[in-house]
């Protein structure tokens, strides 16, 4: 029997309760999720017509703000167009267009694009492309080596070279063995380097994958420039491929177009998506070297690389992408993202000895307040729920992870909304300061 669904007399949330299930939510104990019916610059709009400053990008990937005006007709001209084809065989000029203009941006060893769905997905074919080129060369090397608790996402690839535990735990047994290297955070690095030289003797080894400069998940933490090169450098000793998962880290996040522009080094494999198409529409880009792409190529067809995805190389996509590229050009765009920058620095010089605070961290726009707790600083802190409804019922959505609250907006977020944002941080942690008895 079919079930009818009276869009008349049901509201909208109580029809998402029937139907929907929302990623990253436990259904059975979550709050009443927000019916968002408009988006314009760093807001979100309630049907109620409440406005919320959208603090976090919606998990990352808008960089100019909803509903751009310039992105929406790119997108439309394109509709009218040429909405999808297929990409085996075929090819359109808003993917050659796409892969031209991201390859002005790489590092310049960066000679080809090849296009996937999401980030997951563009770390998956990065994965595939590591472990096929050793293949295809006749050399067994099938080891990857990771972070300490990165994220990489929720593909089985992506979810094998990413931190262990809640998230994938009754996956684990189905995940492949990677070697794990801890964060070469401040006054650690020579134990880090000592621990990837003793992996890399061992052999066997096909890649190093790491999100370079700011790990996100595991709680936006941040490493130097600097250890990345001299691990670089290690793994290059080794003939070892290095991949960049540059899905958060790109366009602009964290003061440079991508992380990989401040290291002397560049990567041989990136994955980008994200901020990509500027929040527009899910698009995944892996780019590699030429000596990769030639790995692939032979008379022999087991040497192809055997992976594609029915909406690889969307046109609708890529003229969104391009479309975000374009406002990457204009000036006050980079102004923008300086002046976020700027903003950030003053208020953490203004908040590192508050008594709340165990520790205050900026790379770029991105900005990372770890809030003092008695309780295991993990994403399962119970500050999480506590910090999150505080800042949703003052207009503010921050999604904080764990005990960590940070700020990682649209660029083109004002100095209005910045102060509202970083006076109910301040607000919130006086008021948790004098809850738990903490003081200087």
């Amino acid at each position: 029997m079919s079930r009818s669904f009276n869009s008349d007399t049901r509201s909208w949330l109580a029809r998402d309760a029937a139907v929907v299930w929302h990623p990253f939510t436990q259904m059975a104990t979550a709050d009443p999720h927000l019916n968002i019916v408009r988006g314009e610059g760093a807001l979100l709009f309630t049907e109620e017509g409440e406005a919320i400053i959208d603090a976090v990008s919606s998990w990352w990937v808008n960089v100019h703000g909803h509903a751009h005006p310039h992105i929406a007709k790119k997108v439309s001209e394109q509709l009218k167009t040429l909405e999808h084809t297929i990409f085996a065989g075929f090819t359109h000029p808003g993917a050659i267009a796409l892969a031209e203009r991201l390859l002005e941006r790489l590092p310049e060893n960066q000679k080809r694009i090849f296009y996937s769905d999401n980030g997951s997905t563009s770390v998956e074919v990065g994965l595939k492309m590591a472990l096929q080129y050793w293949y295809n060369k006749g050399e067994e090397r099938n080891k990857i080596i990771a972070l300490r608790d990165a994220y990489h996402g929720d593909t089985f690839g992506a979810m094998s070279v990413s931190g262990r535990g809640g998230f994938n735990q009754p996956f684990e047994k189905l995940m492949f063995d990677v070697e794990v290297v801890d964060v070469p955070l401040k006054g650690q690095e020579d134990e880090t380097l000592a621990q990837l030289q003793t992996i890399l003797e061992k052999g066997n080894v096909a890649s190093f994958i790491m999100e370079p400069l700011v790990q996100g998940s595991a709680g936006m933490v941040m490493y130097a420039p600097e250890i990345l090169d001299r691990m670089i450098d290690k793994c290059r000793e080794f003939d070892v491929l290095v991949h960049a998962d540059e899905v958060m880290t790109g366009f602009g996040r964290t003061g440079t177009f991508f992380a990989t522009d401040q290291l002397r080094n560049h990567p041989d494999i990136f994955s980008l998506s994200k901020g990509l198409t500027g929040g527009t529409m899910a698009l995944g880009v892996t780019s590699c070297t030429q000596t990769i792409f030639d790995a692939f190529l032979s008379e022999d067809k087991m040497k192809t690389f055997f992976h594609g995805h029915s909406f690889t190389g969307n046109p609708v996509a890529c003229a969104a992408a391009c479309a975000s590229l374009d406002i990457f050009d204009r000036k006050e765009t980079k102004a923008n993202i300086q002046r976020i920058c700027d903003r950030h620095k003053q208020f953490g010089i203004q908040m590192k000895n508050h008594p709340g605070i165990a520790e205050i961290r900026q790379t770029g726009t991105i900005l990372a307040v770890e809030v003092k707790t008695a309780q295991n600083t993990s994403y399962f802190n119970h500050l999480r729920d506590e910090m999150y409804r505080y800042f949703l019922n003052k207009g503010i959505l921050l999604r904080p992870l764990g005990n960590v609250v940070y700020i990682l907006a649209p660029y083109c977020i004002t100095d209005e909304q910045l102060n509202r944002i970083y006076d109910q941080i301040g607000a919130f942690l006086d008021a948790h300061c004098i809850r738990h008895s903490l003081h200087d």
